[in-house]
């Protein structure tokens, strides 16, 4: 039996199940949750081929924390230049209100903003009964109702959290889902400047600004989640925003890999793929990686992967909620981000947690809360 696993048998027999309404301290949860940053035994300082992150592109070695803020620079400066250059925030901007309604123990707000400079989008925003300043999630998916309660189990990610006090806000691109382009494209459909997943990243970015101006929200303490898609989406929103606390991605595939085509598909157009028209009606079939465009294969032709995204979240704490997707192996990759942690003198800020099905499921779930319990929560 692998150690891990023995670790886990015994919290679990020292910290059953929580009965409805009880409560635990924050050093509870920490024991609950501190396995999750421990990689197996037989993945302790294994690499893989993964370049480093330690070294900058041309070959010269990081040794200092001022080193790596300057490779750090580099690598998301050279992320924007491969996917497209963002346009600016919209910091101050007045929320819609569409509609209120009461539900039990929070107030349920239909809004609208402009998460772009030329898109309005629909929100819902869930607030908890009570006074003062409360942590925040931002979750992200196909369409914001899910995140609610409102879609396919195990995806109320925002409902849950707020029964749990923190204020929510859940969106998503629910237009161009049912038009199956999934995405954000600016300016156009037509002539995307900017890479589909990293224009979402962008889109998730004012949605913090729109969150981050509530007097009942503490801005210090707004994290993001998201499941398949939005999990690509909470990763890159987290990784290339840095005033994000902290981010749960459910299986979203942390790095390239086309031995899993059928979720970890970054090559399609609305991911990092996009190519400009004509493609009225030959927009490729899904999954299909044959005569992929866009950024993707220039990133694979030049030896990046998206490991080199996640350092950028160091030191704030993510936990991959891995799937089908994302298997115990990802250890190898997310070893690289632990090397530049530890460097700036952090440990226990990569957490992964691992089930066989790319569902999340009830499990996962409270694994995922009780993160950003103890990450948000005072």
């Amino acid at each position: 039996m692998k150690s891990k696993t023995i670790i886990l048998l015994l919290l679990l027999g020292v910290f059953p199940f929580l009965t409805k309404g009880q409560k635990i301290g924050k050093e509870d949860v920490w024991h609950k949750i501190s396995p999750f940053f421990l990689p197996d035994f037989e993945f302790l300082d294994v690499y893989g081929k993964y370049r480093p992150l330690l070294r900058f592109y041309n070959g010269d070695t990081v040794v200092t924390k001022k080193d790596w803020y300057k490779r750090r620079t580099e690598i998301e400066s050279q992320w924007h230049r491969m996917m497209g250059k963002w346009p600016p925030f919209i910091k101050k901007q007045k929320m819609e209100v569409l509609e209120t309604t009461q539900r039990t123990g929070f107030v349920q707000y239909r809004i609208r903003f402009n998460w772009t400079p030329n898109e309005k989008t629909i929100a819902y925003l869930l607030v908890p009964e009570g006074k003062g300043k409360r942590p925040a999630v931002i979750t992200t998916f196909y369409e914001p109702e899910s995140a609610i309660g409102l879609g396919k189990s195990n995806r109320d990610f925002a409902y849950q959290l707020t029964k749990r006090g923190y204020v929510t806000l859940s969106i998503g691109t629910a237009e161009a889902s049912k038009a199956k382009t999934y995405s954000i494209y600016y300016p156009s459909i037509e002539k995307a400047e900017v890479e589909p997943l990293s224009m979402l990243a962008y889109a998730a970015g004012n949605a913090w600004y729109i969150l981050s101006d509530l007097p009942y929200v503490d801005n210090k303490k707004i994290g993001i989640m998201g499941h398949s898609f939005g999990g690509k989406w909470a990763m890159f929103a987290s990784c290339f925003f840095d005033k994000f606390a902290c981010g749960v991605w459910s299986d979203p595939g942390v790095v390239f890999d086309e031995t899993k085509a059928g979720a970890v598909n970054y090559w399609e157009p609305w991911y990092l793929g996009y190519y400009q028209p004509p493609w009225k009606n030959t927009w490729r079939k899904k999954g299909n990686i044959a005569g992929a465009e866009g950024s993707y294969p220039q990133l694979l032709r030049h030896g990046y992967d998206l490991h080199e995204v996640m350092a950028l979240m160091a030191p704030r704490p993510f936990l991959v909620s891995g799937g089908s997707s994302d298997p115990i192996e990802r250890w190898v990759a997310l070893n690289h981000v632990i090397q530049v942690n530890k460097l700036l003198g952090y440990e226990n800020r990569v957490a992964m947690t691992n089930r066989s099905e790319h569902s999340p499921n009830r499990d996962s779930n409270e694994q995922a809360y009780l993160f950003f319990d103890y990450f948000l929560k005072k």
